[in-house]
């Protein structure tokens, strides 16, 4: 059986498993952010913080839930790392210097996962597990709690009330991730991955030196990366490593659980508005484009060109042999359409195209099928952006799910959309302007300059993923992805929660003659062709720059 066909066979497997799984999670999770009913360990919960489930809150009140719990979040991990030479369970490791503490806080908290240090040599057990472990279910809790919050503003009128932050947070967390990723957890072990808390030992004698691994909780974690779109990893190598990622069939079972949620939450938002069709429209969009982006990926990758290529059976630089081409094509294509970050091969080796296909997935807003909760918000952005530009062409006020779309909506879409291009190309600019940030480069030229975009493309998206050939472990990049990291993922829910306020109060306007379908597949194309144009116009002059140049050059 040859490279390519066995990469076909294990995308249709991969859309199979999701397709099984979208009617019951996706339905489950609508249960659960619906229902009035709260469980015992719950209501330990609400009393031990002081939150009243029942209080449903408006757009700014449900806005300072989400800042007030993540800034004590970011708080509580820059303290841990801070003391980590004085904690049970370090390993041996110093505490973390300020800066890294600061730019891994604001990394797991922002749902981003960025990583400027070696996790198996920086990181000791209770850092690993009762930190950043932690904040990897509660970041993807709060992004899933923003985008029902979203839904729940087209869904309700005549109110400005959005639900309860600390129920949202709390049934997101208790009912959907801990359940999965127990489960997920026990396919991990099951498939090789392991799960313990050793402490460091040597392996074995290479070179003249000696290699030493440590131990620890990585099957939990690791589930919980991928399920939460979190990325990071146990060890720096991340999903590329044995302990993380032992075979084909522990890597397609990541791959699933990274695309799991954010796909299924089309389903939750069809469910909660009263109308599936609406939900299969969003789907639709983006499975257009993240098969779109693997099919593109995986052409470029196995295109052989010249004698190295056609001997190794494509470029095979970089990727695991235990994956192939087509296992990491998947992976990389799956994690940077979504906020994940994982890595199973580095993407700095892929062809000068590839690499551009991995920044670009980041750059449409991670929304095909984008983070757990931010895909889903962020995509609903876009059909109100795709919506009113359907109104400019026909003169008709543009309407959205028996919501108008008014002055005030466009501009918080705007914003919305506005924000994380200006963090991308700002920082970017200013780093390739300065003299120091410069020296952080292996590379010269356009690959060079690929590698500063990649960084902070990754960073203000919060997908935490990385280009690799750039030392970013320095006070200037700590500093400044860590400020993009926080500004990138709060600064955009300030708009999207603002916009949920506003369609909440509406009244419902009812369909005509004249309303555009929004549950058709025209209108999905529509969407699917609004993404890329407002993307392309963005990005395409910083693309041009790097990742294209080197593929017309190479």
């Amino acid at each position: 059986m040859s490279s390519q066909v066995a990469g076909l066979l294990q995308l249709i497997a991969l859309i199979a498993a999701l397709a099984l799984a979208y009617r019951p999670l996706g339905d489950y999770m609508a249960r659960v952010y619906s229902s009035e009913k709260n469980y015992r360990p719950e209501k330990w919960i609400y009393k031990a913080i002081g939150a009243n489930p029942a209080a449903e809150m408006r757009w700014p009140a449900y806005l300072r839930g989400v800042l007030a719990f993540s800034a004590v979040s970011v708080l509580f991990l820059y303290l841990m790392q801070r003391v980590q030479g004085s904690l049970p369970g370090s390993l041996g490791f110093s505490s973390i210097d300020p800066d890294q503490a600061f730019n891994t806080a604001a990394s797991f908290v922002a749902n981003t996962n960025w990583q400027s240090y070696y996790g198996e040599q920086a990181m000791g057990h209770v850092v690993q597990t009762g930190g950043l472990a932690v904040q990897n279910f509660l970041s993807a809790a709060v992004g899933m709690a923003v985008a029902v919050a979203l839904v729940r503003g087209f869904a309700r009128s005549r109110t400005g009330e959005l639900g309860n932050f600390w129920a949202d947070l709390v049934r997101g967390t208790v009912r959907i991730l801990i359940p999965i990723s127990v489960i997920g957890a026990i396919v991990l072990v099951a498939a090789g991955a392991i799960q313990n808390f050793s402490g460091i030992h040597q392996v074995g004698q290479f070179m003249g030196g000696t290699q030493e691994w440590n131990g620890g909780a990585v099957a939990s974690q690791e589930v919980i990366k991928e399920l939460g779109t979190n990325g990071g990893g146990y060890f720096n190598a991340n999903s590329a490593h044995p302990f993380e990622n032992p075979n084909p069939l522990s890597n397609l079972f990541e791959i699933f659980l990274i695309l799991l949620i954010p796909f299924s939450l089309t389903r939750t938002f069809g469910r909660m508005v009263g109308s599936l069709k609406q939900g299969y429209a969003i789907l639709g969009a983006m499975a257009v484009i993240w098969i779109g982006f693997t099919a593109l990926m995986m052409w470029t990758e196995f295109a052989h060109r010249g004698p190295a290529f056609e001997i190794a059976g494509g470029a095979m630089e970089g990727k695991e042999t235990r994956f192939g081409i087509a296992g990491s094509s998947m992976f990389a294509v799956a994690t940077t359409l979504t906020s994940t970050g994982a890595v199973n091969s580095f993407h700095s080796s892929y062809t000068g195209f590839g690499g551009g296909i991995t920044m670009l997935g980041m750059q449409l807003g991670e929304i095909a099928p984008g983070g757990v909760g931010s895909g889903l918000y962020g995509m609903l952005i876009m059909a109100i952006i795709a919506v009113f530009i359907a109104g400019l062409m026909v003169g008709r006020t543009p309407e959205y799910l028996g919501k108008k779309i008014g002055t005030r909506q466009i501009k918080l879409a705007a914003c919305y959309i506005l924000v994380t291009p200006a963090l991308v190309l700002g920082f970017t600019a200013v780093a390739m302007a300065l003299p120091t940030p410069a020296d952080s480069m292996t590379n010269s030229g356009a690959h060079g300059f690929s590698e500063i975009l990649y960084a902070y493309t990754s960073g203000a998206n919060n997908n935490g993923s990385a280009f690799a050939g750039l030392n970013a472990d320095t006070q200037w990049f700590n500093t400044t992805i860590g400020i993009a990291m926080l500004l990138g993922r709060f600064l955009p829910m300030v708009f999207v929660l603002a916009l949920a306020g506003s369609l909440a109060e509406q009244k419902p306007v009812p369909e005509t003659a004249g309303t555009l379908r929004t549950d058709k597949p025209l209108y999905a194309g529509l969407l699917v062709g609004t993404i890329l144009i407002i993307t392309g116009l963005t990005y395409f002059p910083a693309l041009a720059l790097g990742p294209l140049a080197e593929g017309l050059a190479s």
